[in-house]
């Protein structure tokens, strides 16, 4: 006989409880989809990542793709079922080729602690992060495959052989530029590609091939503009019985053709980046973002694959989640706004992604602890050169890449160009009061300063995981019962995870 559970200390209303079940329900559904999301963290001051996990389950977002093991992360997506796949830096090939010592040492810190029952999904390991870019020469190439053996040995060990598959992500140009029937890997790649390829097919684990068509056009000036996106092109690619209506399903096939020429055509090809940016170059903006991202996942979703693997579902990764004002300026000034979400977790443009044509506004990050509603602008009647002197040092730090040519906030002017360069160090900064001084020609004010699209930004706080106490004790205050107190546990260990040791 099931046995019931009584309620004692206090009967809670009807409403609340249905309330409580809409939220369980919330917490723990996740949709499926091929899918998924990068979700970098080189932020000055990134959202708190149980706010992260939670805008993904809103959203429906099953899948996302770390580049390091980044431990509140991890602890933030344990019990959220959604898929992960978690990255190592290419700075650790070396110490992971060396022996499994290392490799034993990283599995036990940063995957085992992570799963078992209500812990993270944990699907793959990505070894490296594009190791074989022409720009690292050969400094990862000997490195890589044999990092891949032994990371696979220590998963093997623990038992996760057949669950976590190990991989390795490429940057496009591991490929010569041939016609997708002729795809084929660069010379001095073919001798790993095989090694690779081989281990992939042995363990039933993809190759990540990164895709970037804004690239492709943004770096060749003869690349046909419609040819990156999803909506018809009147420069289609004939290669023999095939025609190529897109960038995507061309790079795709040239995988598929040169895994086939190293003796492996069925090992499965996983788009591990591709996306659009919004801002810092003529070509980077939301509505472009917004066309290519939508036509995306239609393509996806469709499940019409590409001429050389037909019906096939393409299972791809969109770069990125968030937008990271900390990362290198050396591709360009684009590189901090890839995001389809704000830094702050705001969604730029309608994304519908399911592909139906269905609801196509994205859910925003609730809960962001924000600075206070104000911001740093110029003394309107400073001296120009002073305040480009002034804005010259803010942008040496603050991330000013919205002012640069093709960017949102590069037809403002002076001085509201120092303003936004201002502002962006004050922010920075936490909005200290010596951070708004610049020799005086700072001043803070309460009216938001932004112009048309260009958007003066408001900082986060490190205040996030102060929260998380206040929702303890008011759960705490108003549940009693074990059953209650063992279920909210359980919500708020997703929600909190630093919070273990409170029930």
């Amino acid at each position: 006989m099931r046995s019931r559970v009584r309620l004692h200390t206090m009967r809670l209303p009807v409403v609340f409880i249905f309330h409580v079940l809409g939220l369980l329900s919330r917490e723990w559904l996740v949709g499926v989809s091929a899918l998924g999301f990068n979700w970098g963290s080189i932020s000055s001051r990134p959202v708190p990542p149980r706010i992260v996990v939670q805008m993904l389950k809103t959203n429906h977002i099953s899948k996302v793709k770390l580049f390091d093991a980044n431990p509140d992360a991890l602890a933030a997506l344990r019990g959220s079922g959604i898929e992960v796949m978690v990255g190592t830096p290419n700075e650790l090939l070396q110490s992971f080729a060396e022996s499994t010592a290392a490799t034993d040492a990283w599995v036990s810190a940063n995957l085992t602690s992570y799963l078992g029952k209500g812990g993270a999904n944990i699907r793959y390991v990505a070894i490296g992060n594009e190791p074989f870019l022409r720009a690292y020469g050969t400094q990862y190439q000997n490195v890589t495959y044999p990092a891949m053996k032994n990371m696979y040995e220590s998963i093997s060990k623990v038992g996760l052989g057949g669950q976590v598959k190990v991989t390795v992500p490429c940057n496009a140009d591991v490929l010569l530029n041939t016609p997708p029937s002729k795809g084929e890997f660069r010379p001095d790649m073919k001798v790993t590609m095989t090694q690779i390829a081989a281990f992939l097919a042995q363990t039933n684990a993809p190759l990540l091939m990164n895709i970037y068509p804004f690239l492709d056009l943004t770096l060749d000036s003869n690349f046909p503009e419609d040819f990156a996106f999803f909506d018809g092109t009147t420069h289609s690619l004939v290669d023999g019985p095939n025609t190529y209506m897109n960038a995507l399903d061309a790079s795709f096939d040239m995988t598929v053709t040169a895994l086939a020429g190293v003796g492996y055509p069925n090992v499965q090809v996983v788009v591990g980046e591709i996306g659009w940016p919004t801002d810092g170059a003529p070509y980077a903006n939301v509505s472009t973002a917004q066309r290519f991202t939508q036509g995306l996942v239609k393509h996806v979703q469709s499940k019409q694959g590409t001429p050389l693997r037909p019906g096939m579902q393409i299972e791809a990764y969109i770069f990125s989640l968030l937008d990271e004002n900390q990362k290198s300026l050396l591709p360009g000034n684009f590189e901090r706004h890839w995001g389809v979400f704000t830094f702050d977790g705001q969604a730029k443009y309608p994304l519908d992604l399911s592909g139906e044509d269905q609801d196509s506004n994205l859910s925003n990050a609730d809960d962001v602890p924000y600075l206070p509603t104000r911001w740093c602008v110029a003394n309107r009647h400073g001296n120009v050169s002073e305040l480009l002197r002034n804005a010259e040092y803010a942008c040496s730090s603050a991330d000013c890449t919205a002012l640069s040519e093709g960017g949102s906030c590069s037809n403002i002017g002076m001085p509201d160009n120092a303003s936004y360069a201002f502002n962006s160090y004050y922010q920075l900064n936490l909005q200290d009061d010596n951070s708004c001084s610049f020799d005086g020609l700072g001043v803070v004010t309460f009216v938001d300063p932004s112009v048309g699209d260009c958007r003066f930004l408001i900082g986060v706080s490190e205040a996030g995981k102060l929260s998380c106490k206040f929702y303890g004790v008011f759960l705490m205050a108003f549940l009693s019962s074990y059953l209650l107190r063992t279920i909210f546990a359980e919500v708020t260990s997703s929600r909190c995870p630093h919070w273990n040791v409170v029930f």
